[in-house]
């Protein structure tokens, strides 16, 4: 592998690390804070795909803008539907065992495909990228790198900061850090834990749709896209430690790299090259990289 190659890869391995990230980031505010298995996290990142995909010509046609108003808005839009989420179904699961909070998670990913295949279809659908974004950086005479994915970069570097200060540094981070440690302290303290997990799960909806947003113009828009994804976000959580945001980042990292160069140096091993990092980890720390915090 020369090094034109090897930088590109490196490239790539960091670009999908970071969007694992964003997806994981919000199911660990979702499974290792709030203590949800939540199986359609998965469904969220299909859903800001497909919302990146049906809103696009709306907004040129509606509202004058481009990309960077559709994101808004299927983020806007994103964290409305896991507000409204929580106070209907997931508020009622915070006590109940972890059997009945997969059967009405594994519900709703059926509700939400059934859903998508009336709205849209089951057909395979692309998304343009931003003509601001759609040329390439020059590594060498040749060989060039794509711009949009180092916006994908960029906005998961970004999104990492936010989330790293909004919890350690803020008040809202402090309180959601409280109530993930003792819900019924918290309370008793005056604070409206419902409230606040409502906001948690929020954001963790948001988080994957900004993920599916900003992949669908790389990936396609297809019906059962966030299965996938799905698996990989448990995969990342497991191995950062359940609840640890920094945890969540290096192992996507992680997973990213051995995902991406394994494609390329052992590609009839690197279905399972993810899952031995995940065991081999295990082994040495069963908590994970990191605790939860």
């Amino acid at each position: 592998m020369d090094t034109s190659t090897f930088l590109i890869q490196c490239l790539n391995a960091l670009q999908h690390g970071l969007l694992l990230f964003l997806v994981a980031s919000g199911l660990t505010l979702i499974f290792g804070i709030m203590g949800i298995i939540n199986l359609a996290h998965g469904s969220f990142y299909m859903i800001g795909a497909y919302m990146a995909f049906a809103l696009n010509p709306l907004v040129e046609r509606w509202l004058g803008g481009g990309f960077v108003t559709t994101l808004v808005l299927c983020i806007v839009l994103a964290t409305v539907l896991g507000y409204v989420l929580e106070a209907a179904f997931f508020s009622y699961l915070y006590r109940r065992d972890h059997l009945q909070q997969v059967l009405m998670t594994y519900g709703l990913i059926l509700v939400f495909e059934e859903i998508r295949s009336l709205l849209v279809g089951n057909d395979v659908h692309g998304v343009s990228v931003p003509p601001w974004l759609a040329g390439s950086v020059p590594l060498d005479d040749i060989l060039t790198y794509p711009v949009y994915r180092l916006f994908i970069s960029a906005i998961g570097i970004g999104v990492a900061i936010l989330l790293y200060w909004v919890l350690t540094r803020t008040r809202l981070g402090m309180m959601v850090r409280a109530g993930a440690s003792n819900r019924e302290m918290i309370g008793s303290l005056g604070i409206d834990i419902n409230r606040l997990y409502r906001i948690v799960f929020a954001a963790g909806v948001a988080l994957a749709a900004l993920a599916g947003t900003i992949a669908a113009p790389v990936s396609s828009v297809y019906p059962g896209m966030g299965n996938s994804v799905l698996i990989m976000c448990f995969v990342v959580v497991v191995i950062g430690g359940i609840g640890s945001i920094r945890g969540a980042f290096l192992a996507a990292m992680l997973v990213g790299t051995v995902e991406t160069f394994g494609q390329v140096l052992f590609p009839s091993a690197a279905g399972i090259l993810v899952y031995v990092l995940m065991a081999v980890i295990l082994l040495c720390k069963p908590e994970g990289l990191f605790k939860q915090g």
